[in-house]
């Protein structure tokens, strides 16, 4: 697949008659199959007979499926929170919920997301914008990276989680109560836990802990960089 696709001029079609559709048209008839039914649903074959058109159709405007899917990243995704040089931790958080909302509203990204692949500009914009926020911190080049790195490692477990949960026979804890009720005397430490979530309530926090534990851990690295650069 051409990384051209994603940077360059499109040229409208030459050949045929006059073009009918916009590759946003044909990239929004996709999101929505992947929405409803997962990426693998896609294909030419069905996003043109959802625009009531033929496949060859589509080939006038993007090569195959492989540039679509990237389209259909790059508007999914979205562009990037506008930068926040001035507050690290702030908009660290801000970027970390904009991208949990993106993979939120459209799962299928998760498995788009992954593996070598042509980057569009939104992609690399997000990069950016995380680099932007931990530029005057002091940390390393391979550090800023590695801590945006661990940050979108924990966005896309959480999404990766609320996805699975959308089935009902997923519901995780309800499974754990089941079995404990059960065979809670193996398991001890997880029946007393367990029943202490029902008591205290406060389940389903995993995505701020984890957040404010990976911020917390750059506020001290951040602070003893600043220490040291004194």
């Amino acid at each position: 697949m051409s990384m051209e696709f994603l940077w360059g001029a499109r040229a409208q079609p030459t050949r045929g008659p006059k073009p009918s559709l916009t590759l946003l048209q044909i990239t929004d008839a996709a999101i929505t199959i992947a929405d409803a039914e997962g990426l693998a649903a896609v294909s030419m074959q069905r996003v043109s007979a959802e625009l009531g058109f033929t496949k060859m159709s589509l080939y006038r405007y993007l090569p195959g499926k492989g540039e679509l899917v990237a389209l259909m990243v790059e508007r999914a995704i979205g562009a990037p929170p506008p930068p926040n040089p001035g507050d690290w931790r702030a908009a660290l958080r801000e970027w970390a919920h904009g991208l949990l909302t993106a993979y939120l509203r459209h799962p299928w990204a998760l498995e788009a997301t992954v593996g070598p692949r042509p980057l569009g500009p939104h992609e690399l914009g997000w990069m950016e914008c995380a680099l932007t926020a931990l530029a005057d911190t002091g940390l390393s080049g391979a550090e800023r990276l590695d801590a945006i790195a661990v940050l979108a490692g924990h966005v896309r477990m959480i999404a990766q989680q609320a996805a699975a949960m959308r089935d009902p026979d997923a519901q995780f804890s309800a499974g754990v109560v089941a079995v404990l009720a059960e065979h809670g005397d193996r398991f001890p430490l997880l029946a007393e836990t367990m029943a202490a979530v029902a008591a205290e309530g406060g389940q389903d926090q995993a995505f701020e802990f984890g957040l404010d534990r990976i911020l917390d851990g750059l506020q001290t690295l951040i602070t003893s960089r600043r220490r040291a650069n004194r």
